[in-house]
């Protein structure tokens, strides 16, 4: 493909083309039914293939840019600008026996953007397992689970300047279109700019730069309000075989750089959000060492731990991505990583979030944990606070905390679980509704407090007529309660008003 810009008429037409035959989200979906899609999901296309046939203008592009299937030249011509889209190398016409056939070079799927808007996301076509290939060195993956995950992350704007750093197919850039007046997309891989400049201009984004480079090599001495990155994380003992995935540092070094490097291309304020892949090793606390990447940048950060795989696993499913199952090489390959992570003590690799804050500050706090159950989504609406929760606890002395005027946060509701006739309960926590929905098991103190506390009153106060009611004494009540209330804060139960 030519890795020149794509023309912006042609860009117009072919979206234009698209949104009119529903080639959406919602349009495909409906069109392909429950059954083609769980199909397609299990690698097999027979029933997408069934869903779509005759030359009805939807059928056509999903079996031409979805399914990768051939169509005739005829019916191709009758509603795409086919010798328009072969000079800008998105589609081939090949001779065949019963008559030419037009063949997608690009996988050209939708997307959906921010206020329904409809977008268009343009990858190669994805390798399938079971016919001998594997994706090139330069190859460009679609927007997938990852690229939802990271995109939901993202906080809400409106920003100055925002950097989609390793764009891939540009995804992330065409959220960030609607959150910030300036974007830059970059990525160390040419083929990748090129595609992701197809990707903004069919969704209608005009204005956005494009930089090929590593890392941060093509902005340097810019600033950003906004960065985000998919970066290449794949923690793997060989030189980078696959450029979307993996890059040439060691384990998880890669991560590690871009969080420490980030907070210099960051406007104060500004928000940098990553998703990454780290060790456990043995002896290694990896909440202290992932945390420790954003210590001392001056950034409030927010590592979230949502999933685990054992080395086994992790070795599985990259090499099912890479459609390695049933080669020669698949066993080497397998060995040779297990190989690796024994050498390096490594049993087990973690995958999550990465927010941070350029918050400036001398006590910017870190905040680790691991959230394996199902959030609110998206995340990026509600995030700012979960990190506003997490500073503020950690800068309340205990007499401040005693002072302050404190609400229990909405959508917290209290449950007691108790035996039928018992005076006491057995259990009483509280329960977020929505956000994060956590839970805490709480005291009869932090219980009573909930019930009380509207924000009107200082804590201090409160806890006396606790103490009053329970038969307790007032002093120690005012000593242990800090701790557990300001745990409750730091996790969004509570919230200071003033």
């Amino acid at each position: 493909m030519s890795e020149t810009e794509f023309p912006r008429g042609l860009a117009d037409r072919l979206r234009g083309i698209l949104i009119d035959a529903d080639y959406t989200v919602s349009g495909v979906r409906d069109r392909l039914g429950d059954a083609a899609a769980k199909a397609l999901a299990r690698e097999q296309l027979v029933p997408a293939l069934r869903a779509t046939g005759g030359e009805e203008r939807l059928g056509l592009l999903l079996r031409l840019w979805w399914l990768q299937t051939p169509i005739p030249a005829r019916a191709a011509r009758s509603i795409l600008p086919v010798d328009d889209l072969a000079e800008a190398g998105l589609v081939t016409v090949e001779e065949e026996p019963d008559g030419p056939l037009v063949r997608a070079l690009v996988h050209l799927g939708p997307w959906e953007l921010e206020e329904d808007r409809p977008g268009f996301v343009v990858s190669d076509p994805k390798v399938h397992p079971g016919r001998g290939d594997v994706p090139r060195h330069d190859h460009v993956v679609g927007a997938g689970g990852a690229s939802a995950n990271l995109s939901r992350l993202i906080v809400d704007g409106p920003f100055e300047r925002a950097l989609d750093l390793g764009t891939g197919c540009g995804v992330q850039a065409l959220h960030l279109a609607s959150r910030a007046r300036e974007v830059v997309a970059t990525d160390l891989n040419p083929r990748a700019v090129h595609l992701a400049g197809v990707s903004l201009a069919l969704s209608g984004i005009t204005g956005a730069r494009l930089a090929q480079g590593s890392l941060f090599e093509p902005v340097k001495g810019e600033r950003f309000d906004l960065i985000v990155s998919n970066p290449p994380f794949v923690i793997t003992p060989e030189a980078a075989r696959f450029t979307y995935r993996e890059s040439d540092l060691p384990g998880d070094t890669v991560c590690a750089e871009l969080v420490r490097q980030a907070p210099s291309y960051l406007t104060e304020g500004g928000w940098g959000q990553f998703l990454a892949n780290w060790t456990h090793t043995d002896g290694d606390d990896w909440q202290d060492r992932v945390g420790g990447w954003i210590t001392g940048t001056g950034c409030s950060g927010w590592v979230v731990q949502r999933d685990v795989q054992d080395p086994a696993e992790y070795v599985e499913l990259w090499l099912r991505d890479s459609c390695e199952q049933g080669t020669p090489e698949y066993t080497r390959r397998y060995d040779a990583w297990l190989d690796y992570f024994d050498r390096e003590g490594i049993k087990g690799i973690g995958f999550g979030w990465i927010s941070l804050r350029n918050d400036v500050a001398q006590d910017a706090t870190v905040k680790v944990e691991e959230l394996r159950h199902d959030v609110q989504q998206p995340v990026g609406p509600y995030l700012p606070e979960v990190v506003d929760g997490a500073m503020t606890a950690h800068r309340l002395t205990d007499a401040a905390l005693l002072s302050a005027h404190v609400a229990l946060a909405p959508n917290v509701v209290e449950e007691r679980v108790a035996v039928p006739g018992a005076p006491d309960p057995e259990k009483i926590v509280l329960r977020q509704r929505e956000g994060l929905r956590r839970v805490a098991r709480i005291g009869t103190v932090e219980s009573a407090l909930a019930s009380v506390c509207d924000g009107t009153m200082p804590v201090g106060p409160l806890l006396d007529a606790i103490a009053e009611l329970m038969g307790e004494d007032p002093a120690m009540i005012r000593e242990r309660t800090p701790e557990a209330l300001r745990t409750l804060i730091s996790e969004g139960f509570f919230r200071v008003a003033r």
